[in-house]
Formats: C-alpha cells, sequence, structure tokens
C-alpha cells in the first residue's frame, strides 16, 4: 500500500540538500573568527564577527539586519516582516560570542580553522552556538522555497548577543533600550540541546538563578584560641554553621520563605521526564560524583531540572598555611548560590535568605550579606500553542516523537521573557558529546541539517496555530 507525500517535507530536503555545501562554507567562514568576548585582545574580533553576521542576513534577505553596539561587546539584529499583517511575530535569540580556545588546551587541531572528521564539523562555536544561530539562516530560505512565499509566515526577528560567554553584563539593558522594536509574541532561544541524538527533545524551561556572600566578622583581629577560645564567639564556627542550617534531613532547603511561589510539577511533568532513557549510573560518571543525593521525593531530573536549590560555593577562614596555628579567627565567609524555579521570586528570595542569616547570628558577630544580580526563571505551559508548534516542526524533521526536558542552568532567556512578556521556547539540536566548552567542540552535521529543516516547518505551523488558539 502506497503512503502519501508530504511535499513540504520533499521540497525542504531538496533545497536543503542543493544549498548543504555553500551553508557550510560560510559557517566555516564564521567560525573562523575567534570572537570571544571573554579576552580584551578579541574585541576586535567580536565586533568582525557581529559585522560577518549582519551582512550575511542581509544576503539571505533581511530587510533590516544592524550591529547593535552596547558598552561591552556588540550584538546583531535583524526583522524580516511578513506579508500577513496579522502573522504573529518571533524573536530568535542566540549568541555570536565564543569561549576561549588554543590548541594547547588539548585540541587536535587549530579551534578556530573548522575541520570536518567523519560527519563531523570540529570548531569553537561549531555548537555553542554560531552553528545553531547559523541554521536559522537557510531555514528560512527553505521556508520560502517550500512554501512559494516571498517573506516569512511569521514576522521574523533576531537578537544575536555578543557577551553571552562573559555573563551577558548588557544584555538586559539592550533589551530595555530596544524593546518596542523587539516587542514579540513567542521568543525561540537557539542556545541549548537535545537528549541525544535518538532522543530529540525540546525543552520547557530554564531555573533562575541568585547568588550571595555572607562575609562575618569577631575579634578585631586573630586571637589566641587558649586565651579566648572558648570564651568569645568565633567567625569561622558561625559560617559552619550557617551552612550547617541550610538544609533539613530532608535535604530541603530550611530557609523560611524559600519555597513560596514554585509551581509543583504535574503528574503528566513527572510521567514526561521518566519517559526519558536516564542511566544515572553514567550520568554519576559524568558528574565525577559517586552518589546521587538530594531533596526527598524527587528523581534526580527532578532534582536538576524543577526543583530550587541552595549550594553552598565556597566557605572559608581562619588559617589556611601549613602545620596549625592556635588562633579564633577574625573573619570567615561563605559563598551561597540559590536555583529558582517558576513561581519564585528573586527579590522575595533575597529578603527570605537575609532574615534567615539574620536568625543565625550570635552576639558579638558582624556580617554583611551582597548580592549579585538575579536571573528569573522561565517556564513554557506543555499545553502553549507556540510550544507545540515546535514540538510538530521537530517531530516533522526527525520523522518520530519529540520528549520533554528542563534546563538546570541559568541563562539570559529569562530577561527577554521577563521585559518583552513573551513565553520563551527552546530549539537546539545539540547533543552533550558536542563538548561545549571543552577541547575539541563540534556538531554533528546530520543533526545541525534537523534543526535547519526543524525551522523551516516551524514558521508556517506557528503562523497557523496562533490563529486557531483561543
Amino acid at each position: 500500500m502506497s503512503h502519501p507525500v508530504d511535499t513540504d517535507v520533499s521540497a525542504v530536503r531538496t533545497f536543503i540538500g542543493q544549498h548543504r555545501a555553500a551553508f557550510l562554507d560560510d559557517l566555516a567562514e564564521w567560525l573562523r573568527i575567534p570572537s570571544v568576548s571573554a579576552q580584551p585582545d578579541h574585541a576586535p574580533d567580536v565586533r568582525r564577527s557581529a559585522d560577518w553576521l549582519a551582512a550575511k542576513l542581509q544576503e539571505t534577505g533581511f530587510p533590516v539586519a544592524e550591529v547593535w553596539p552596547t558598552d561591552g561587546a556588540p550584538a546583531v539584529y535583524a526583522e524580516w516582516p511578513s506579508d500577513d499583517p496579522e502573522a504573529p511575530t518571533v524573536l530568535v535569540y542566540g549568541h555570536h560570542d565564543v569561549q576561549p580556545a588554543a590548541v594547547e588546551d588539548g585540541w587536535d587541531s587549530d579551534p578556530f580553522e573548522p575541520v570536518v572528521r567523519g560527519n563531523r564539523l570540529y570548531a569553537r562555536g561549531a555548537a555553542d552556538d554560531k552553528g545553531q544561530v547559523f541554521f536559522h539562516t537557510l531555514g528560512v530560505r527553505a521556508h520560502l522555497a517550500a512554501t512559494g512565499r516571498s517573506a516569512p509566515a511569521v514576522h521574523l526577528k533576531l537578537l544575536i548577543e555578543g557577551e553571552e560567554e562573559s555573563s551577558s553584563p548588557h544584555f538586559r539593558a539592550l533589551v530595555e533600550a530596544h524593546a518596542e522594536r523587539l516587542a514579540a509574541d513567542a521568543v525561540i532561544v537557539s542556545d541549548t540541546g537535545m537528549w541525544s541524538e535518538d532522543t530529540p527533545t525540546v525543552c520547557t524551561g530554564m531555573r533562575g538563578l541568585a547568588e550571595c556572600e555572607i562575609r562575618l566578622s569577631g575579634p578585631d583581629q586573630d586571637i589566641h584560641s587558649g586565651s579566648f577560645g572558648g570564651a568569645v564567639p568565633n567567625p569561622a564556627t558561625v559560617a559552619a554553621g550557617l551552612v550547617a542550617a541550610l538544609h533539613d534531613e530532608h535535604a530541603r532547603v530550611a530557609v523560611p520563605g524559600f519555597y513560596d511561589g514554585v509551581v509543583e510539577l504535574t503528574d503528566r511533568e513527572r510521567e514526561l521526564f521518566a519517559e526519558l532513557p536516564f542511566d544515572e549510573e553514567r550520568w554519576l560518571r559524568t558528574a565525577r560524583s559517586h552518589a546521587a543525593y538530594g531533596e526527598a521525593g524527587h528523581t534526580t531530573l527532578e532534582r536538576v531540572w524543577a526543583r530550587p536549590t541552595a549550594e553552598v560555593n565556597g566557605i572559608g577562614g581562619g588559617y589556611q598555611g601549613p602545620g596549625s596555628k592556635t588562633i579564633v579567627p577574625a573573619t570567615a565567609f561563605v559563598k551561597l548560590s540559590f536555583r529558582l524555579v517558576a513561581g519564585q521570586d528573586p527579590d522575595q528570595v533575597e529578603k527570605a535568605v537575609r532574615a534567615w542569616a539574620a536568625d543565625q547570628m550570635p552576639a558579638g558577630i558582624g556580617y554583611e550579606i551582597a548580592f549579585s544580580p538575579a536571573t528569573r526563571p522561565c517556564l513554557t505551559p506543555l499545553d502553549h500553542p507556540a510550544l507545540q508548534s515546535v514540538v510538530r516542526a521537530m517531530g516533522r524533521a526527525f520523522e518520530g516523537p519529540v520528549r520533554f526536558t528542563r534546563e538546570g542552568g541559568s541563562g539570559p532567556a529569562a530577561d527577554l521573557q521577563e521585559v518583552l512578556g513573551a513565553p520563551v521556547l527552546f530549539l537546539g539540536i545539540s547533543v552533550p558529546s558536542d563538548g561545549w566548552h571543552a577541547p575539541n567542540e563540534k556538531v554533528e552535521l546530520d543533526l545541525l541539517l534537523k534543526g535547519v529543516e526543524t525551522t523551516a516547518y516551524l514558521w508556517g505551523d506557528l503562523a497557523e496555530s496562533w490563529r486557531r488558539a483561543p
């Protein structure tokens, strides 16, 4: 029995096959630009990378492609309006800066001279994030070729940052300054990955982050522990007590009010996480750890993706040299970080931590708490029409079911959600073996082209589903 042919799929794949070589040549040219935002010597290269991308986007067909300066490295903005004034507006986010890299770090070849070995492209930025940004250029062209359009089915915008690998210090200010031009109905983040090569997945959320340092002071100087120990408060002991009081016996964060507003996992979400082929022993080997541990009542994936956490990142005080020095130290410190999930307010968490710390302090101990700027969590509901469009488009490209993950880390996507008031969706094709930030970073070419194909289907699906949405 014959099966009907999906003509859109056939047309998209034909177009991609015809333009594959030129697409990879262009990507290699971009990868040769060492746009390392963390190293001041490469500031001209980061600017050159932005200029290169803006020119290439114009060549792709974007009628607007601009380099936006910041107080640091430049970003690139592009816009291609749809012919349909009622079409939804979609903003794609990525970044064109890369991590430092040198042959002596353990690379098998020059990290800024792309090389194909087998079906893999090796270069710094191949996966993180130039490759995943660049697949949108061929994807939109394939979308136009397959549908006969002269403009995308959605109002398409791109914002490609130049400082993501340097903690995005100027990104929020950039978004706020250009909020009107960046306004969108949905944001697509292509700076993420999939579970594995044979398990395509879509990420539905990213945790937020709040960080602080607590500095403690006791005596005005280090003092003799024989003469004064046991009779005056010891800042190092108080620091240890803070750490001990941070969690209860069930590994839950013991800061009163910390869990206020937390959006709990639904039974369906827990079922979807459980469907993933998770090998905990293998995960532990990757983590270089010897046992799983965390909040009681939750699996490992739930703990790292969907539960808030508190971690001790550093603790110190007193004598650190060889041998012993019998003192009561004058100072001590604790560095803490809190990963936040949907429903948590970083400002409220900061207030809760400050109140908790104050309650732990004995008389005679002074302290100061300094919080770094926080990152808010973001979460897209499973039934959101834009998310379902991403899932359908990826399912067509991969010809199979698409599963769901979340991201345990934090990033600038939450700034886009908060400032623009738009849902954030994640579309990436990178896999864990790609080695982000590591020597011999690579991208699987077959998956890269699946990313192209996914975006070719996505814009039409988004436009149609938006019309059907209530």
